[in-house]
């Protein structure tokens, strides 16, 4: 067992140990627990990935290892020379090594052994620009630390280290906001403020990443874009070292199937677990959809979301399978959030098997999530003509405007246990788009305020209890079919 598997499993373990309910992993589940899993979960990921036995050292082609000095040249070097003989192995020997940005050739071995630091640059210079997807919305943007782009057959492991050294681009995304919010800019911040990914996979297939410790992500850590049959396995992340990382999401499924994420440990400071499929005119431009995802056996600590869906929506979001993760202190459980000009349709969502501690709310699900960052105005006394090319992507109108509503539809919550949550559940349809045909079965929540439902419809409710510190109970408004009994709110004996 590596040394960050290790960490993994102690802390499931662990987290275990914090819950009264002693959940199993996937494997060891009854088969009364999995009889609703889709045959389609046999088909994600990539099962194994075969490499030619030469290594390729980065120190062989002059990498410096002691950190002083920029080393990305000597590294891409390696890749390729790897690259050019129909593959192999590129590793390091001890040391650090500073880079900016590097990209990973079909049939090549990426790892990062024990003992290594893969440094990120502090100077956003160092992050070759590329024609990529940002936060739902295509624009060239500064590539990541470690891209794979349009390759095959790629596994990238290693029990070192890769550190991001995101602060600086914290600090500077915080100052622009700063600056940006009382012009009206909110809604452009996150686009004007370039950050770089630590790790992008976009328009590729069949890759690994595997056994990974990340730290300090200048903006989302690992971003998986347009590519199918990916494996997401074993990996820590850790984005809370040295400050708060703005938008650092832990794992991003973005317009891509067939995903794989399992055995994975992070602590950010936004959405642990997030499947995206693009961002208003522009996602419904792409129309690329985000299917067949399989997350299980996963822990989360600080973060916005436990599992989140959108906000970017826009291609849709569906087939999807989720079990055996559990969060402990994550701001939300199960977060689906979306926006009147995003459009799409997220459906066909099953979860099982998920344990919450001390989570804000349970069951978080809005259509129109964040205004000020949701909707594009350009403020009085800007030219239109000569704003940024991005910025005019984000003003274009969604039309008709009805193509732009949301539709949340077929989600199943199985076998959940939440103790702790500030809020129960805080659902928030429209008129327009009722969320519809919602299970809860076997879900057992204690809370300090019960929450609202509105306009949602045909929810099943099997075997759900509701213990409310504060003893209020679910307002439900304009939800048909949506009916929780006195019977379901309980008070269990305190312990002392």
């Amino acid at each position: 067992m590596t040394l960050n598997r290790y960490f993994i499993h102690a802390g499931l373990a662990l987290l275990t140990s914090l819950f009264s309910c002693d959940q199993k992993k996937q494997s060891d589940t009854p088969e009364t627990d999995t009889l609703k899993a889709p045959k389609w979960i046999n088909k994600v990921g990539v099962e194994q990935n075969e490499f030619k036995e030469e290594v390729f050292y980065v120190n062989d082609y002059d990498a410096i290892a002691d950190g002083s000095a920029l080393t990305t040249t000597a590294i891409q070097k390696a890749i390729d020379a790897a690259a050019a003989t129909g593959g192999g192995t590129v590793s390091f020997k001890p040391g650090n090594y500073l880079s900016g940005s590097i990209f990973i050739k079909e049939n090549v071995h990426f790892t990062i052994p024990e003992g290594v630091e893969l440094l990120g640059s502090e100077d956003i210079a160092d992050y070759t620009e590329i024609d990529t997807r940002i936060a739902g919305v295509e624009m060239p943007w500064p590539a990541a630390l470690i891209n794979v782009l349009d390759q095959k057959n790629v596994t990238i492991d290693g029990d070192g280290l890769v550190d991001g050294q995101g602060k600086v681009f914290w600090d500077y995304y915080w100052n622009l906001r700063k600056e940006y919010e009382p012009k009206g800019l909110r809604w452009i911040v996150d686009y004007d403020a370039k950050r770089p990914r630590t790790l992008l996979i976009q328009n590729s297939e069949n890759i690994i990443l595997e056994d990974l410790n990340i730290q300090r992500a200048g903006f989302w850590t690992v971003q998986v874009l347009y590519s199918n049959h990916v494996t997401v396995d074993g990996l820590t992340i850790r984005n809370n070292i040295g400050g708060h990382g703005p938008s650092t999401d832990g794992i991003d499924i973005d317009s891509s199937k067939y995903i794989l994420v399992q055995n994975c440990n992070i602590d950010c400071n936004d959405d642990n677990f997030c499947l995206k499929a693009g961002r208003d005119w522009d996602g419904l431009r792409v129309n690329r959809s985000t299917e067949y995802v399989v997350i299980r056996d996963c822990v989360a600590l600080a973060g916005s979301g436990l599992f989140t869906i959108g906000s970017e929506t826009s291609g849709s979001i569906r087939h999807v399978y989720v079990s055996n993760i559990k969060g402990l202190g994550t701001k939300n459980g199960l977060n689906i959030k979306s926006a009147t000009n995003r459009g799409g349709t997220v459906e066909d969502v099953y979860m099982q098997n998920i344990q919450m501690d001390s989570v804000r709310t349970f069951m978080e699900v809005s259509m129109n999530w964040n205004p000020s960052y949701s909707y594009s105005k350009l403020p009085e006394g800007y030219d239109y003509d000569s704003i940024p090319q991005r910025w005019k992507t984000m003003l274009m109108e969604v039309d008709p405007p009805e193509k732009g509503i949301p539709t949340f539809k077929d989600i199943t919550l199985y076998n959940i246990d939440v103790k702790g949550a500030q809020r129960a559940i805080n659902v928030n349809g429209m008129e327009q788009s009722l969320v519809e045909n919602i299970t809860l079965k076997d879900v057992h929540i204690q809370a300090a305020e019960a929450g609202q439902i509105t306009h949602s419809t045909n929810w099943n409710i099997e075997n759900v209890s509701l213990d409310i510190n504060n003893g209020s109970t679910l307002k439900i408004e304009n939800s048909p079919g949506v009916t929780f009994s006195d019977s379901l709110y309980v008070t269990y004996p305190k312990s002392n």
